[in-house]
């Protein structure tokens, strides 16, 4: 390591100072100190769950609890926006307090602020929950005809998420069915839930607004076959 100071590079996770020269040799599976991670929101999923030492982000975990305590029967869950100003409060909240927020009905008593906190967690992080690296292939996978063909196709993508992502992302399925078991209630079924959460979930990783109306479809319908086959999938 060189003496200078401005010549050295500090890892965002862990804190490790190195050469610039030198970061190149380093490997790129550190533990991540807390002391190091700022905020909860726009924090890299990976990330927060190795330094939080937890299977998922403690944002979905609580936001999901509250909405599932109260919030299953509300119509059109997840649709509907909370005021903008309330979820922002929240957003706070969770980068200041951590797992120590308080998203209780009695200081939020819409819920639809909580499933706006949460949307906005997944919107936020820098790499989509379904990443840039398997966009595509999600994106191909849903364009093929043959319902069976699909269904393999999209497991196989699924094996290539990154550990804290497939966790995330089949947790979150496995509860978002949950919401469509209540359909009659909520009005909420797979396909409604696509439409909501496909943009919301993956992103191309080249911003475009053509790309983006292109495969707006394709997002949806991937979200929806997750949630309809969650069981087999993941």
């Amino acid at each position: 390591m060189w003496v200078l100071i401005a010549q050295g590079v500090q890892c965002s996770d862990c804190g490790l100072n190195v050469h610039k020269q030198c970061s190149k040799h380093v490997p790129n599976d550190c533990q991540p100190d807390l002391k190091h991670i700022k905020k909860v929101y726009c924090c890299d999923l990976t990330t927060l769950v190795k330094a939080h030492n937890t299977q998922r982000p403690m944002v979905v975990d609580m936001c999901i609890r509250e909405i599932e305590g109260r919030g299953l029967k509300s119509e059109s869950l997840y649709r509907v926006s909370g005021f903008t100003e309330h979820i922002e409060d929240v957003k706070m909240a969770f980068d200041r307090d951590g797992e120590k927020a308080d998203i209780s009905a009695h200081i939020y008593p819409d819920i639809n602020i909580i499933t706006g906190v949460l949307k906005l967690y997944f919107q936020d992080l820098p790499i989509p929950v379904i990443t840039y690296d398997t966009y595509a292939k999600f994106i191909d996978a849903a364009k093929i005809s043959n319902p069976d063909e699909t269904l393999e196709a999209v497991h196989e993508v699924l094996m290539l998420l990154p550990p804290a992502h497939y966790e995330t992302l089949r947790y979150l399925m496995i509860r978002l069915k949950k919401v469509t078991m209540n359909e009659k209630e909520n009005f909420m079924d797979a396909k409604n839930l696509g439409i909501v959460f496909g943009p919301t979930l993956m992103r191309p990783p080249e911003e475009s607004t053509l790309a983006n109306l292109n495969d707006m479809w394709y997002q949806k319908l991937i979200v929806q076959i997750l949630i309809e086959n969650e069981d087999v999938l993941f």
